[in-house]
């Protein structure tokens, strides 16, 4: 496989030399394995650290900014961060109110986080944690015990950031993230497999005229495989899988998110479908997002990600927000 690297082995530090490279309004700590937005701690604010297995990206580095996160912590590719980086990130961050863990529902990156929490707490750093796991493909996987967080971590890591940037206290920053997550729901599609740098191959082996159906963000096998659908198919599929789960009563945000190897062109054919199997189900849509946001390296593919909004949580999502993955406002 042609990719643009060097070695394997220093693919994440150089991609973090570069995003310091391209981004001056973060403070990227190449050696640690820290991002952090330049003018953090900001006084009186709850501070929000996520962060996980790099390959996913803009996530979780791509979403440190105002209005969003106030560091993330890359780890190797797919692979948890350390505990260390998450302390380190957390006192970077810290101003007296608080920190908010958003943490996606993979076995490493619960266990260090969860260990990470402890540590900071032990420096005087109060913590709260929150779950992503909004994956309904699958209830257990070969990363996690329960559902897989997935595309909702953009959702909860946008609109708790909002809360958090204007001001509210941690408590309600960490309940606002509570219920964003228990108002969404995903659901994934791979038409062609990635291939980390260090494998230099397809990390699972996918048939030519087949695809699989809910496959999670690290090739994770899904539900089940099929014979190439069509875009609507895939979408009347993907939305019905939700909407089983999630059974909204009102209006949705849409995140119609690629998994690294798919084009727009494609992704804006496919959100069309996914509007039109919502239209037809009765489910109005409030606020629509479509690209490439929580990416699998180069995998074809993409995810559709629900959730139910009431008019604060719509507010929230509007709001000011500048990071270089995710921005719009003043």
């Amino acid at each position: 496989m042609k990719m643009l690297i060097n070695v394997p082995e220093t693919v994440v530090p150089d991609a973090l030399r570069g995003m310091a490279a391209a981004h001056p309004e973060l403070t990227v700590d190449v050696e640690r394995r820290v991002i952090v937005r330049r003018d953090a701690p900001v006084a009186g604010k709850v501070g929000l650290v996520s962060g996980g297995g790099s390959g996913h990206e803009p996530l979780h580095g791509g979403f440190v900014g105002p209005g969003m996160l106030d560091a993330a912590c890359p780890g190797e590719i797919f692979t948890s961060p350390v505990p260390d980086q998450m302390v380190r990130a957390a006192a970077a961050v810290d101003s007296g109110a608080g920190v908010l863990f958003i943490v996606k529902n993979y076995t490493g990156d619960v266990l260090n986080f969860n260990m990470a929490a402890e540590l900071a707490e032990d420096e005087g750093i109060q913590v709260a944690s929150v779950l992503v796991n909004d994956d309904v493909a699958v209830t257990d996987s070969l990363y996690t015990a329960g559902r897989r967080g997935t595309g909702a971590t953009l959702f909860v890591e946008k609109i708790a950031g909002a809360a958090a940037e204007q001001g509210a206290p941690l408590e309600r920053v960490e309940a606002i993230a509570r219920r964003v997550n228990e108002a969404s729901r995903s659901f994934g599609v791979a038409l062609a497999a990635c291939t980390t740098p260090a494998k230099g191959s397809p990390t699972f082996d996918l048939p030519a005229g087949e695809l699989e159906l809910g496959v999670g963000i690290h090739g994770e096998p899904g539900r089940e495989r099929r014979a190439m659908m069509t875009s609507g198919e895939i979408a009347d599929f993907a939305v019905q899988a939700v909407l089983e789960d999630l059974r909204p009563g009102g209006p949705v945000l849409v995140l119609v998110n690629g998994a690294g190897g798919t084009p727009l062109l494609e992704l804006y054919g496919f959100n069309a479908e996914v509007h039109r199997a919502l239209r037809e189900r009765g489910v109005p849509v409030a606020r629509t997002l479509v690209g490439n946001y929580v990416t699998s390296l180069d995998m074809a593919g993409a995810t559709v990600t629900l959730c139910l909004v009431d008019d604060e949580m719509l507010r929230l999502y509007d709001a000011p927000v500048q990071t270089p993955g995710l921005r719009w406002g003043r």
